[in-house]
């Protein structure tokens, strides 16, 4: 049996219209997701706001329960940022405006769209296709509704569906896990050098102009990366691919320079790669230990001092008056002492996720090609074929022959 393929336009609603909002009561309470609440590392919606339908009603795009939330704007679209809408106040969601919306119809399960638009490989077409100004680029409507899908019978897409739950479940794991290990470096920090804001301890604080130069990284798009690669790819969000060819060797200080993240810190692995979508630390001014300087960037939430006309932005020129403490160099290298041993966890931690990652991207090329399913088609041939014959006469396709066997 071969899959049908459709226009995705044919089996769910592109940024549908809902006009049954406009009876309801401006009182009534909705759910509001910013683009900031859909996290590109779980692929859920985090911290939802809960607003009152007046207030939302005009100027936001709306969508319902069950609705896909996929985000058309660089470098969001790029970085993953898509959801589904679950959970909804009174099964209705307003947000930003930067979102495509896709409503499933009857004959596809809204958690199979899902799915499906977090392929890498759709992401990098997508990525091909957006239109618009350097930093205001978008994914056009149009991309969305002429898009092949595999269109396969209901009881395959759960099937599929349900594998990749598991294995999502995994990841989703992971980052909680690696959350949790983020938060033990702080802890350190305060307890050896005091609060920055407050400084109790009195020490010396320069601006970060007096102490580093930052430079943007090189431009490099997903769809140049080394298909084999393994020199890792730092983004405005820390690793997002790999390549064959590095730019250091020694590691980087690296910034998020565009986009929500924009600020966050990162220690890169040697022989990586920067993009443009971050800043890495060129020269230091000061004996400054590394291990130090991340703590103490992070600290800083250097994201506070972003531009915020269109995309969120960070530069140098933004970063430079930003004061940081600088502890006596003897004390930085007790820091880093015992940060290096918690940064050897986080390496290990990181390998981990980057072999879950791998996984993850087979599964899910796996799970659109047909052969994450093989097996379990070949055991429920049978009554595949009367789901797809259903399927085929719904949409004037031919009927599907049933699979040859061999004597």
């Amino acid at each position: 049996m071969r899959w049908y393929t459709r226009p995705l336009c044919e089996l769910a609603e592109i940024n549908p219209r809902n006009s049954e909002v406009r009876s309801l009561a401006d009182e009534m309470e909705v759910s509001f997701i910013p683009m900031a609440a859909v996290s590109e590392h779980t692929v859920m919606i985090e911290h939802p706001e809960k607003r009152l339908l007046a207030t939302v009603r005009k100027g936001y795009t709306s969508f319902k329960e069950g609705d896909v939330l996929f985000a058309k704007i660089t470098p969001c679209m790029e970085n993953g940022k898509a959801a589904l809408a679950t959970g909804l106040l009174n099964g209705i969601g307003f947000g930003s405006t930067e979102f495509h919306v896709l409503r499933a119809r009857h004959n596809i399960i809204p958690k199979y769209l899902f799915y499906f638009v977090r392929q890498a490989s759709f992401r990098i077409a997508a990525k091909s296709c957006m239109r618009g100004a350097v930093g205001q680029q978008r994914v056009p409507e149009q991309f969305l509704a002429r898009y092949q899908i595999p269109f396969i019978p209901i009881s395959e897409q759960h099937r599929i569906v349900e594998i990749l739950d598991d294995a999502d479940r995994l990841r989703r794991l992971r980052c909680k896990a690696d959350a949790k290990a983020a938060r033990i470096l702080p802890v350190l920090f305060l307890k050896m050098f005091g609060d920055p804001a407050t400084n109790p301890k009195r020490l010396r604080k320069e601006p970060l102009g007096k102490l580093i130069r930052v430079r943007s990284g090189n431009f490099l798009p997903a769809k140049d990366m080394g298909k084999k690669g393994t020199y890792p790819v730092y983004g405005g969000n820390g690793i997002n691919g790999f390549h064959d060819e590095y730019m250091f060797e020694e590691r980087k200080i690296v910034l998020g320079r565009v986009g929500a993240y924009c600020g966050v810190v990162h220690y890169s692995d040697q022989n990586a790669w920067i993009t443009d979508n971050a800043l890495y630390i060129t020269d230091k001014f000061e004996s400054l230990d590394d291990r130090y300087l991340v703590a103490a960037l992070d600290l800083a939430n250097l994201n506070q001092y972003a531009g915020r006309a269109g995309q969120p932005l960070i530069s140098g020129s933004r970063i430079y008056p930003v004061e940081i403490l600088v502890p006596p160099e003897a004390a930085q290298l007790i820091f880093a002492s015992s940060a290096s041993k918690l940064l050897g966890l986080d390496d290990d931690r990181e390998k981990a996720k980057g072999q879950l990652d791998r996984l993850w991207d087979v599964l899910m090329a796996q799970a659109f090609s047909g052969q994450l399913t093989a097996k379990w088609r070949e055991a429920h041939s049978k009554e595949l074929l009367a789901e797809m014959e259903q399927q085929a006469r719904l949409l004037n396709l031919p009927l599907p022959k049933e699979p040859e066997t061999t004597p």
